[in-house]
């Protein structure tokens, strides 16, 4: 006979990886990161015209990474600048690698 495996699983904390994980995946949203953090921070019109996207498509994008709390957002007036979280990115990479079992980038 075989003996059941129970797994203990926090939904809650699978919720939140899966979202930091989806915000990830996709290759939009990575290069739009890439672009807010060779700007540091930036409002979502220089975001659309740069990258030569449609504005609405930046906003769902923008959306899902402030979800999975990988942007920050400052109001300025009418603007709204994006600033990448680059404390919760960090730790979102650590756990990566972990999982991975990969070393850091830099460490032998």
């Amino acid at each position: 006979m075989r003996k059941m495996t129970k797994v203990n699983l926090n939904h809650e904390k699978l919720e939140v990886s899966s979202a930091l994980l989806r915000a990830l995946a996709h290759p939009l949203r990575l290069q739009i990161l890439e672009f807010i953090d060779q700007n540091d921070a930036i409002n979502v019109n220089k975001i659309y015209s740069s990258l030569k996207l449609e504005q609405s498509i930046t906003s769902q994008h923008l959306r899902v990474l402030r979800m999975a709390d990988l942007v920050k957002t400052e109001r300025d007036g009418k603007y709204i600048h994006y600033r990448i979280d680059y404390e919760k990115l960090d730790q979102t990479m650590q756990a990566i690698r972990a999982f991975l079992k990969e070393k850091p980038a830099g460490k032998a």
